[in-house]
């Protein structure tokens, strides 16, 4: 049986571990809080304590980190690159840079590492219920031999070469983060003229404005629940990424960048911990200057 490592048990990366050991896949957990992870015990896991035992003798390493920062620590330090044995396969399925994919794409390749960049989509709730959209950049045979790993957490498509994944992912993220305003002025609007929000998304249902975040996220804005299922600041991180990314290539996002700097000015205002639905708290704030 091959052997699976999990890097990364925050709010998405426990249940992907939790999915991953509930389809009989032979798991070791390693988190930098180790108590973050002793909880996967119950559903089999071996958790290690540290990185190089996590990683020794291993085939396929899965990483689910915060950011590109969180990335490059783990993935340039010597307890990770120096125990990864020749022909193992590194699946990094954190949000992070195009460039940073490519970056660790090629430094694995010239240590005969695979590598594919698996970034996810379907916030907590698809994380536990195994149905995340999986967007992955790499090549065909590196994912074939990884493919039923992935189905254990969700649907994985493969986009293109080492970088697509995150590429997408991005794209995903322009989706989301519009939507989520077009749901929050849609919202506001019923509220100040005096319609029934919750009406709203009843009677918008199976039209084409109709939408998972229409249903969700529309429901946490008139309940004015913003717990973090997906945080303010972390869409702010995708946002900056989004156009970073497409100024690369001369290309201009214009309602990218409202949303991004609507994103920030949440998060300098002390809301980054909230929901990313809590746009809808910024579109409140413009409406009462």
């Amino acid at each position: 049986m091959k052997k699976v490592a999990f890097i990364g048990t925050g709010l998405m990366g426990f249940p992907m571990a939790s999915n991953l050991l509930k389809a009989g896949i032979k798991l070791q957990v390693f988190n930098r809080s180790i108590s973050k992870a002793e909880p996967l015990k119950e559903f089999g896991a071996e958790i290690s304590n540290t990185l190089s035992s996590v990683v020794r003798d291993t085939d396929f390493i899965i990483t689910m980190l915060t950011d590109d920062g969180a990335v490059e620590a783990i993935m340039s330090h010597p307890d990770f690159l120096n125990n990864l044995h020749s022909g193992s396969t590194v699946i990094d399925m954190s949000s992070i840079k195009p460039n940073t994919a490519i970056k660790y794409g090629n430094i694995f390749k010239s240590k005969d590492i695979n590598y594919l960049d698996a970034p996810v989509s379907g916030g907590t709730i698809g994380a536990e219920e195994g149905s995340l959209a999986i967007m992955v950049g790499g090549e065909q045979s590196v994912f074939d031999k990884s493919v039923n790993i992935l189905k254990a957490m969700g649907n994985p498509t493969l986009v293109g070469p080492i970088g697509s994944g995150q590429v997408s992912k991005l794209a995903n993220q322009i989706v989301v983060g519009v939507t989520i305003g077009a749901v929050a002025e849609a919202i506001t609007l019923c509220e100040k003229a005096g319609a029934n929000p919750v009406k709203l998304i009843k009677a918008l249902s199976g039209g084409w404005a109709d939408s998972k975040i229409l249903q969700t996220h529309g429901k946490r804005m008139i309940n004015k629940d913003f717990s973090p299922k997906g945080k303010t600041s972390t869409h702010l991180k995708d946002m900056n990424n989004i156009l970073e990314c497409a100024n690369s290539y001369n290309t201009h996002l214009p309602i990218s960048n409202l949303v991004k700097e609507m994103y920030k000015t949440l998060v300098d205002n002390g809301h980054g911990n909230t929901d990313h639905s809590s746009l809808y708290n910024e579109i409140e704030r413009i409406n009462k200057k």
